[in-house]
């Protein structure tokens, strides 16, 4: 339980509370990672952490990688910084795989900065093997470049790996900054406590005179979140299972819709899927305004926000596994259904 009994809630440390930083370094500690409290610094969600990240290590005109499809907030960090994605592609056949040497390299100019990847993938659900990791971890190392490893869906892995970071690989300490969050782990969004963990000072050095221009991050908040990291392992263990069953209820109703493109993910709580529809944003607003079945219709996001190539994703969709079971089922039942009608009205 935390304990918060300061009679006057003061600015709290820009690097942040000490209760946290320690929760999160003993955390990593569970995962065989040592690290010190100066290596981690708190912020206002993984997403101040991204933009903090990209204010520190992008100029203007600066390249940075990303396999597509992303998470489209992406573009927002690296717009904020002045410089340019280079998304480096995948296709729905392949499961949306993207580490390998040969497609980063393809890629890599003078103006290439960083490379940033999402593990396990949003919205993908790619999990990358410590075999990839380590490809990686090559490539970022052997040209130069700065490794952003965002794993904010860390626990959320349905194979029976064991929980990965790009923190083993220290050869990289170097140049690797690490977000973490406690939002999707802990189901607390909300609450907007996120992290940057990185072994390199000198960059850590500079992120903290962001950290203090914004003063601080809530020190309740903070606190609160020192206490869930301290949560018992079984809690993850239900989750898992969980989503699992989530995943495989919506991957049961994708295989019932013919012309249906999906690979079965491997982690986080989305799956990308290509439907046999024209174009996804327009049936999008179709289900809106004209579908139904018994009062009921089914909502996604539409594949091409997650893109930076143009023209990409447009038949795709990506469907979050957040509702139960029997919701979901209902709702794969309602899109093999709509895509049917669909289809039938637009004379295919």
């Amino acid at each position: 339980m935390a304990n918060f009994s300061e009679n006057v809630l003061e600015y709290a440390y820009s690097a942040g509370v000490n209760e946290y930083l320690t929760a999160v370094v003993d955390y990593y500690g569970s995962l065989g990672i040592k690290l010190s409290n100066k290596e981690v610094l708190s912020t206002v969600g993984g997403s101040e952490a991204l933009q903090i990240v990209m204010n520190c290590i992008l100029d203007v005109g600066d390249e940075i990688l990303i396999p597509e499809p992303f998470y489209p907030n992406y573009n927002t960090f690296v717009s904020i910084a002045n410089a340019d994605i280079v998304p480096v592609p995948t296709t729905p056949e392949e499961g949306y795989f993207y580490a390998e040497k040969s497609r980063f390299e393809a890629k890599i100019t003078p103006k290439t900065r960083a490379i940033l990847i999402s593990n396990p993938g949003n919205p993908t659900g790619v999990v990358l093997t410590p075999e990839q990791m380590r490809v990686m971890a090559d490539i970022a190392k052997e040209h130069d470049l700065w490794l952003i490893s965002d794993e904010v869906y860390r626990e959320f892995v349905y194979g029976g790996e064991d929980l990965a970071t790009m923190l083993v690989y220290e050869d990289i300490a170097d140049r690797l900054i690490i977000i973490d969050s406690i939002s999707k782990r802990f189901s607390a969004c909300g609450a907007r406590v996120g992290a940057i963990i990185s072994r390199n000072q000198a960059f850590m050095a500079q992120a903290l005179k962001l950290c203090q221009g914004r003063l601080s991050n809530a020190t309740l908040e903070q606190v609160g979140a020192a206490a869930l990291y301290a949560m018992d392992g079984d809690y993850f263990t239900a989750v898992r299972e969980e989503y699992k069953k989530r995943r495989d209820t919506v991957m049961a109703g994708l295989g019932n819709i013919p012309g249906a493109v999906c690979q079965c993910p491997g982690g986080a709580f989305y799956i990308m899927a290509s439907l046999p529809i024209d174009d996804a944003n327009k049936f999008l607003i179709w289900l809106l305004e004209e579908f139904e079945d018994n009062n009921e219709t089914v909502m996604f996001a539409p594949g091409a926000s997650f893109y930076a190539t143009e023209g990409k994703g447009t038949n795709e969709i990506r469907i979050a596994y957040i509702l139960n079971c029997q919701d979901l089922a209902r709702s794969m039942e309602l899109l093999g259904l709509a895509v049917a009608q669909y289809n039938q009205q637009q004379g295919v």
